[in-house]
This record gives structure tokens, sequence and C-alpha cells, in this order.
């Protein structure tokens, strides 16, 4: 059942780039389109029948494969993976949407979005550390080409820039899960039958060290950001949209799956310093957004700034903060898809992303009305304000880190009033005042531009008002989570006093 998850788009995009003679780009994309509406179809086929009373792995599939490495095909899912593999359908599929239909080499580029969903969605469900590998190794090249084939003036540069980096945060992941499955004398690398914490904590906070600085470069963290922004802005729209909404949550799943489900001794004992490095990714990607007049990289540091946040809640690992965790990769999943989406339809009809240039787009005559509308709630949503997803989820992520880490908290949430205020800064330059001249005569902008926008759009409402849809299907797998991490702190405290008596 899970397995079909991977084959449909990994088959749509065999299909369609080895089909045997050259056809249009509207018919390729309308084919990637049909697999990557049946992957999305069947995820909320399993979501409806999976049971969220459940904290263990569900639907899940084993077999043997490579008995001499120790690699089984082990798949699973649980209410930490299944919320990503809905968002991952579902942009995936919006994404498709929003190509352009001129585009050059169009059987090579869906092929490309479909394997690169494949590798996504295959990482979400390995229940493997090597498989978890593979797959999140998989997703690197298709993204790679993506840029640097269909992406800005800069995009070879970009395209190399993160292709260095997530080689180096591959090569270290690698590393720390051959680590722990050698060192703690393990037969295979199934996650069910991983005990790392027999290792002592010196060897575990090493091993950690790898996982952090590999996945803090994937979601990106201060200091091992500086690709995110480059790439982003060379990127097409549609690939901006899968980066920010999608593959940036790997790397928080990792954190969470692999970092403070496998390590619990080692990350209670840097849980601190995590909440200060949070504090400083927050502070810092709200800073870089305020000074950026370009709309897209303002967009692309907001990013760095709200992961920011799930990296303080996974610190403080109380059930109530990493709640808040997975809502906010999901809330930032769809807001961050909705901004790009809006700032693509600017630069498609107005030519520019400019700030310095941009103004009075929300002219209801010769502007662009629904749009600017449309950017008031997605700005409004990053911004915290109730009602929105995004306000629910950072208020859950406060309310559970506060009791743990109060002064980091206040912090974090100055990060919030910031985001606030480049955003207004955004909204006041590029779409109130009058129509400026430098843009005029613009093109109509039509519903099939709008429509991608007002489904996303619609789900951030949807699910602010109504975020016990989402909690119910992740509440019994976190408060599991957290109540191994909590056994280990109390197990950790009481080894410190028996110490120092």
């Amino acid at each position: 059942m899970l397995s079909a998850l991977i084959l449909v788009p990994l088959f749509g995009a065999a299909l369609i780039g080895f089909w045997p003679s050259d056809i249009s780009g509207k018919l390729t994309r309308t084919v990637a389109l049909v697999f990557a509406t049946i992957a999305f179809l069947w995820s909320v086929v399993i979501a409806i029948q999976f049971n969220p009373g459940e904290a263990n792995q569900q639907f899940a599939e084993s077999l043997s494969w490579i008995d001499a490495l120790g690699l089984n095909y082990n798949l699973g899912v649980d209410g930490l993976s299944l919320p990503l593999l809905v968002l991952n359908g579902l942009l995936t599929g919006i994404a498709i949407y929003s190509s352009d239909e001129s585009l050059g080499r169009p059987k090579f580029y869906y092929s490309l979005i479909l394997l690169l969903s494949a590798g996504v969605t295959g990482a979400f469900l390995a229940q493997d550390l090597l498989l978890f590998f593979l797959f999140y190794e998989l997703e690197l090249i298709p993204l790679y080409l993506l840029i640097a084939i269909w992406g800005g003036a800069r995009r070879g540069y970009a395209a190399t820039k993160f292709l260095i980096y997530t080689a180096v945060s591959g090569i270290l992941i690698l590393a720390s899960f051959l680590g722990m499955v050698w060192l703690s004398g393990g037969s295979n690398f199934a996650l069910t039958t991983l005990d790392a914490t027999t290792l002592p904590l010196a060897t575990q906070l090493l091993l950690l060290a790898g996982i952090l600085v590999g996945f803090g470069i994937k979601i990106p963290l201060v200091p091992f950001h500086t690709w995110l922004p480059d790439a982003h802005v060379e990127a097409s729209t549609p690939i901006s949209v899968l980066l920010a909404g999608v593959l940036l949550k790997l790397g928080t799943y990792g954190l969470l799956r692999f970092g403070m489900n496998l390590l619990p001794e080692a990350w209670n004992y840097v849980a601190p310093w995590l909440a200060i490095w949070a504090v400083v990714s927050v502070m810092y990607g709200a800073s870089c957004a305020i000074a950026q007049t370009d709309m897209k990289k303002m967009v692309a540091y907001s990013s760095i700034g709200h992961m920011g946040y799930v990296l303080l809640a996974a610190a403080a690992a109380t059930p109530l903060s990493i709640l808040g965790a997975v809502l906010q990769m999901i809330s930032h999943g769809l807001i961050s898809a909705l901004l790009f989406l809006l700032v693509g339809v600017v630069y498609k009809k107005a030519g520019s992303r400019d700030l310095e240039v941009l103004q009075g787009l929300l002219n209801p005559e010769r502007g662009m009305p629904v749009i600017g509308s449309l950017m008031v709630v997605g700005v409004m949503a990053s911004a915290g304000i109730p009602g929105m997803v995004g306000f629910i989820s950072e208020f859950i992520i406060f309310r559970g880190s506060f009791p743990v880490f109060p002064i980091q908290t206040l912090l974090c949430m100055i990060g919030t009033g910031l985001t606030a205020v480049y955003f207004l800064i955004l909204m006041n330059r590029a779409f109130f005042g009058r129509l400026s001249a430098q843009v005029v005569n613009l093109p109509r902008v039509y519903w099939s531009d709008r429509f991608p926008s007002v489904v996303l759009a619609v789900l951030i409402v949807i699910f602010g008002i109504q975020p016990a849809w989402l909690i119910r299907w992740t509440e019994p797998t976190i408060t599991a989570m957290a109540s191994v991490q909590n056994v280990v702190a109390t197990v950790s405290l009481e080894k410190a006093k028996g110490a120092g008596e």
C-alpha cells in the first residue's frame, strides 16, 4: 500500500521520460499531473484508513533486500510522517500545475519533478536508516538539475552551491547512521532494532553532532543557510514551492526522527544549546529578510526564521512543543508555497520582484487586486495572525517551550514580531499606494494563475480555524516520542545527582 506512493510517481517519470516521440509541453504536463494526482489521492486514502489512536508505525511493509549490508526495504507511516506525505503530494501537484506550458525540454522537466516527489515520499516512509539515506540522496540530483537547467541567470552557481552543501549534509548523516549501528552492535539498519542509548554519552554526542549539522544544512539553520536564498532566487516558481514547502521539511523531520528519537540522552544534554541556536536562526533570518528588496529573497530568508521555531520546539521536547513543531512544518509548507506562488505571478506579469520598482499592485483597475488580497492572507498567516494556521502552530510551540526555555522562547516571539515588520514592508512598497510608472499595462491575471494560490489560502484558513483536523493524526505519536525523551531526562538527572553525592 505504501509502496504505491513511491511507485506511481516513479512509473510516471519513466513513462514521460522514455516516451518514444516528442509530445507537447501541455500534454506532458497533463500526464505528469495525472500521476501526481493519483499519488496525492492515494495518500489521502491512507490518511482516511490511518488509525489516529495508534502511536506505532502503520501499514508496515518489510522485504529483505541486501543482507550483507543489513539493508532491508522497511516502510511505515505514523503521525509524524503522515501529514508530510499528504503535503508532499499536494504541493507536487500544485508545482506541476503551475509550471509553464512553453518551457523547454518538458519531458525531462516533469520526469525530474516526479522523481523528486518519489524520493521525498520514500524518505518519509523509510523505517531503515540506510534506506532513508538512499531516498534522501535520490532527491538531490533531480533538484540540482531543475535549478541548473530551468533556473535564472545565475542558476549554475546556485545549483552547484546547493549540490555541495547537500552532499556534505548526506556524508555527515551517513557517517552518524553507520556509527550508530556499528558501535551499538546492531546487525541491520532497521529503526525497530536500533538501540543507540547503550553507547557512552560522549559517543552519542559525537553521533548527534553529525546529525545536527547534516540536517541543519538541509533545514537550513544559521550558519549553514547561505545556499537557500541563492537557490530560491534562481529556481523557477514551481521548484521554489517544492523546495520551501517540502524539501526543507526533510531536515526538521530528520532531527525529530533520528536525532531526538534515537539519541534522547545526548539530545537532552545539548538541548539548551539547541534552543540558543534556534534563537540565532530566528533573529538572523528575520533581520536579513527586513534588509531585502527582492520579494523572493525576502520570503526565502523568512523560511530560515520559521524553521528555527521547529528547532526550539524540538529542544524543549515536551509533548506540546513537538506537536507544535509538526504543525509548524505543515503550516510553513502551505504558507511558503502560497507566498512563492504569488511572487511568481507578480514577476511573470510585472516583470520585476524589486520593491523599489513595484508599487500599487492592489489597484483594482490596472493592478492585481486578487493577487494582492491573497498576498495579504499569506503575510498575515506567516506573521501569526489569529485565525490562520501559522498562529496556532507558533502558539503551541511557544506554549510548549516556555516552561523549559522561557528566555529563548521570548526571544523567538520577538522574531514573530519582526516577521510582521518585513512583510508589512513588502505589502506597503509593492501593493499599496499609486501604481508605479515602471509597471503599467499589466497583462491580465487569469483564474488558472490564481487557482493554486486560492486552494492554499483556503487550507491555511481552514486549518487555522480547525487545527484539530491536523492534531488528531499526530498527537498519539508525538506523545509517545516525548514520553521517551522525558524518561531519559529523568534518568540523566538521577545520574547527575548520584555523581554529586
